[in-house]
């Protein structure tokens, strides 16, 4: 894309993404295009705080749900011009929790551990009341402390080369070992978050029916936050054998909205018929958060199902390798 086309598109984009007259699933598909764009610049070493303000623009609208998707796509673009955006995201004691804990982890994706602002607004947040916030700041934290040593070390910082998924995670997965000793790690709730993150990570890198069935025995922690974070690796896999895993935790009404939001997401990117039917229950449900995230998963349920496959930078399945 030449640079002219480039700053037309983005600015078209930009405009529509914060049009609330569009449908929400449209927007969605915008915004995963902008982000698509801003990774195709991060390659090419060219400017992207175009892109970071466009997405940052949209941190005004009402819908959580968008936000929080937001605030995802800053962290996975990887530039650090928003940094100061995700900052004054996390710290508004105004915004939805499900947002601010998307903006801590993203401030954690960037990796940015010597950055003293950051440090100091992911320690501050990590005592927050609300578990959601604190909990994904001390991940993060500890993100940011194994970045610091393995550069200290001069290790790679990367993911392994084995897996074939692009996304910053929030934690790097557990040397390869047995789905039996992973599987004790992921549901010991004596150890961290972040080791217990790090153990769900190298179940979904190996894969298989059976990591896939450990994964989803993660629905039984205390934390809602690993909880939500169980469905979104559901979701990278895409195996139809947690369907009826996700099926349970979305229709349990009083569960987490964000636990909920993400089952349907993942649902969504599975996108069977079976899956379609579960969506189309929920369409109407009493969580604003659900029912946009079961609009916007139906969207995603016509895209696994078609073969026009030009959309594939506008929807947030290209972060689950679909493409």
């Amino acid at each position: 894309m030449s640079p002219i086309t480039n700053e037309a598109t983005i600015e078209k984009l930009s405009t529509m993404l914060v049009d609330t007259s569009l449908p929400l699933k449209l927007r969605f598909r915008i915004l995963f295009t902008l982000k698509s764009l801003g990774s195709q610049n991060e390659q090419q070493l060219e400017k992207t705080s175009e892109i970071v303000d466009a997405i940052s623009a949209a941190f005004n609208d009402t819908s959580a749900l968008l936000k929080h998707e937001c605030a995802y796509c800053l962290g996975q673009m990887g530039d650090k011009y928003a940094i100061n955006k995700l900052i004054q995201v996390l710290n508004d004691s105004n915004e939805d929790s499900m947002v601010r804990h998307e903006a801590g982890e993203a401030l954690g994706a960037l990796g940015c551990f010597d950055n003293s602002d950051v440090v100091d607004a992911l320690t501050k947040q990590s005592q927050n009341p609300r578990a959601e916030i604190s909990e994904t700041c001390q991940i993060a934290l500890d993100r940011l402390a194994w970045l610091r040593k393995t550069a200290s070390n001069n290790e790679s910082s990367s993911n392994s080369k084995e897996t074939v998924y692009t996304t910053v995670d929030p934690a790097p997965p557990l040397p390869p070992t047995t789905i039996d000793e992973l599987k004790t790690i992921l549901l010991d709730e004596n150890r961290s978050l972040f080791e217990r993150y790090r153990a769900m990570f190298a179940l979904r890198n190996i894969g298989s029916d059976e990591a896939v069935l450990a994964i989803c025995e993660g629905f039984k922690a205390s934390s809602a936050l690993f909880r939500h974070e169980i469905a979104f690796v559901l979701g990278q896999l895409q195996s139809i054998c947690s369907i009826p895993a996700l099926h349970q935790q979305l229709s349990i009404l009083d569960e987490n909205y964000m636990v909920r939001h993400e089952c349907a997401e993942t649902l969504g990117s599975i996108g069977t018929d079976e899956c379609r039917h579960i969506l189309e229950d929920y369409l109407h449900d009493k969580e604003r958060v659900v029912r946009e995230s079961c609009e916007v998963a139906l969207d995603i349920v016509d895209y696994v199902n078609s073969k026009d496959f030009q959309y594939c930078n506008g929807l947030k399945l290209v972060d689950s390798e679909c493409c």
